[in-house]
């Protein structure tokens, strides 16, 4: 039930018939690239879909299924928590039922509040398995159970001829035969929990002492997270990428890989940044690794979106890691790159249709990069959660080829119970650069204020020259700052713009005050001056600022240069454009502090900016 709850159950009663899917709809999907008509059905077409799908997620993908069930004419039933009863899927949904409180197990995992919620859509009853009326959207319970293992699914893996890591394909009994199986395979190894996650229960050992160690650590991990303590020792492959093939299969036995996506970017074994396609793969490793994928997906009899996962080495040997049967996270890139919307491909799937796809269809237009931002502060360990209440909050959806997939909005609460990720920030180019340029610019236009989050580290990697250069792997995270995440170095051009905008700024700030408050605070005899001298508190430094004012332009002097500035001085907007010496830059500003009877002149500077 629990693997259930994490994808989604279609209720169905009569048929609607709905249009094919238009990208060009400017919300979430507004820059998916269509290929040829052959690939995506004749416009216009229409095919028998359900008439109410039961969403048991939440968050963005809820909101990001809804959407394409909007499209496609599905009416959606959305279940939620007490705390979730104003979230933004529950808004979207046609109706909304609570199913409990705020834990999970007690709310989107209670089998019998969901069952409810189903006799009351007048849906029947529902389980893994499709009964009449009722069509579960995803594989069936063999492949689930099957790749849910990693003792089996490898052993799946080898029988399909994939690659897989060396290793013992058996349940480790106990540290003593840990430690006989990782003498026979070689140090250093990894010592993984079978029904394991998201990077728990895993433990990398370099001896005997680590292995005895990791085998205590990780089985004790793995039978508290997921009930189940078989660990499996494999060959750690140092230094790797993780490179992911997504497969979409149907229930007529067609399969076809969609390309891959590169998601080495990693801290604590998950996924911060990642990118379609990957600039590391050769078409001939492409299509090996797409080949292998499907051979995997056909062996146990897919059906639905799903991921199988690889660890590529420096070489381009790649091998297979694990088959995630769900929608990732990361989808949206693919969905990018290939112009098709994999929900409701899924939906297709599970009523029963035949692929609309041969895989000589699959192109890679152009290039796409995720970042997904969370709630977390980057300043601890890469990210520790953070939680409170989104006081302010502005997606940067006004810049070209950015689309963003959320499930909050401004004055949302970012709570303990669930997971602290904000939205997905997805940017499209029709090349790397150009994808790049986009998030940079995308991020640096992103508010987020009541939380901290993690903008900061994913601004800095994707202009990182290692990343850049697309020389990674799934240690570039502790190589690149190995005492952990600083923040930004400013340059010294850098500094001094940023002490010229915040100079500038503060005396807009101070001029406007004076003209619209009864009591000027600028004394009159000085209303005429056009001049002034500041000093400015950057980190731990102060530094002697001099402005002069000409119109809406700003002349300032730092370190004995002049630098122009100009903007348009919108103080009401937490975003402001300046110009500096030609050079556009994008400012957040935090907040102007004022004290009433300031005056202008030789003082400290007030003024917080992002």
């Amino acid at each position: 039930w629990e693997t259930l709850c994490s994808r989604w159950c279609l209720i169905t009663s009569h048929k609607l018939y709905s249009s094919v899917y238009d990208p060009n709809e400017k919300d979430f999907a507004r820059f998916l690239r269509r290929g040829s008509d052959r690939r995506r059905g004749k416009a216009g077409t229409t095919q028998p879909t359900f008439e109410k799908l039961l969403i048991a997620n939440r968050g963005e993908i809820a909101c990001r299924v809804i959407k394409t069930c909007k499209k496609m004419g599905i009416k959606t039933v959305a279940i939620h928590s007490d705390v979730d009863a104003n979230a933004v899927h529950v808004k979207m949904a046609d109706e909304a039922v609570c199913v409990g409180p705020a834990p999970t197990s007690k709310s989107y995992l209670n089998m019998d509040a969901i069952m409810e919620v189903i006799r009351k859509t007048r849906a029947q009853a529902v389980s893994l398995n499709a009964s009449e009326g009722v069509t579960f959207i995803g594989p069936d319970t063999h492949a689930i159970q099957a790749m849910g293992d990693k003792i089996e699914s490898k052993l799946l893996a080898k029988n399909a001829k994939v690659n897989t890591i060396p290793g013992f394909d058996g349940v480790v009994k106990d540290a003593d035969e840990a430690v006989r199986i990782a003498r026979e395979i070689g140090y250093p190894v990894m010592i993984k929990a079978s029904a394991g996650g998201g990077g728990k229960g895993m433990r990398i050992a370099w001896d005997d002492e680590e292995t005895r160690e990791g085998f205590r650590f990780s089985s004790q991990e793995a039978a508290s997270s997921f009930g189940d303590d078989r660990l499996l020792i494999e060959k750690f492959i140092d230094n790797p990428r993780h490179i992911e093939i997504q497969v979409l299969a149907d229930k007529h036995g067609n399969a076809l890989w969609l390309n891959e996506r590169e998601c080495s970017i990693q801290r604590r074994n998950q996924k911060v940044v990642e990118e379609a396609p990957s600039t590391f793969l050769d078409p001939e490793t492409r299509r090996a690794m797409g080949e292998q994928a499907v051979a995997l997906a056909k062996a146990v009899k897919y059906s639905s979106a799903g991921t199988v996962e690889f660890l590529v080495d420096s070489s381009k040997n790649f091998y297979f890691l694990e088959m995630n049967t769900r929608l990732q996270v990361e989808h949206p890139i693919t969905e990018c790159i290939t112009g098709l919307d994999l929900v409701q491909e899924m939906i297709r799937v599970a009523k029963g249709y035949p692929l609309r796809h041969k895989q000589a269809d699959i192109p890679i237009n152009g290039w796409a990069v995720e970042c997904r931002v969370y709630a977390e502060d980057p300043y601890k360990s890469f990210g520790l959660p953070s939680i409170g209440k989104l006081s302010q909050y502005q997606e940067p959806l006004h810049v070209p080829n950015v689309r963003v997939d959320s499930g909050i909005q401004q004055g949302s609460d970012i709570s303990i119970y669930y997971d602290p990720m904000i939205s997905k920030l997805i940017t499209y180019g029709s090349n790397r650069a150009e994808a790049l340029k986009r998030m940079e610019e995308a991020l640096d236009n992103y508010v987020i204020r009541g939380v901290a989050h993690n903008i900061s580290l994913l601004r800095e990697v994707i202009i990182h020259p290692r990343f850049v250069q697309g020389d990674i792997s799934t240690k570039f995270l502790p190589e690149v700052y190995p005492d952990g995440f600083k923040g930004h170095k400013l340059t010294d051009l850098e500094r001094r713009q940023l002490l010229a905008t915040a100079a500038s700024l503060y005396v807009v700030e101070q001029l406007r005050s004076q003209r619209f408050l009864g009591t000027p605070r600028i004394p009159i005899a000085k209303s005429k001056k056009s001049s002034w001298e500041l000093s400015v508190h950057l980190g731990d430094g102060i530094y002697p600022v001099a402005v002069s004012k000409a119109g809406s332009s700003f002349s300032v002097e730092v370190d004995g240069m002049k630098l122009n500035v100009t903007s348009e001085w919108n103080l009401a907007s937490p975003l402001l454009s300046v110009t500096i010496d030609g050079t556009q830059r994008t400012i957040q500003v935090k907040a102007v502090h004022c004290k009433a009877g300031d005056t202008v002149g030789e003082e400290d500077l007030l003024v917080e900016l992002e």
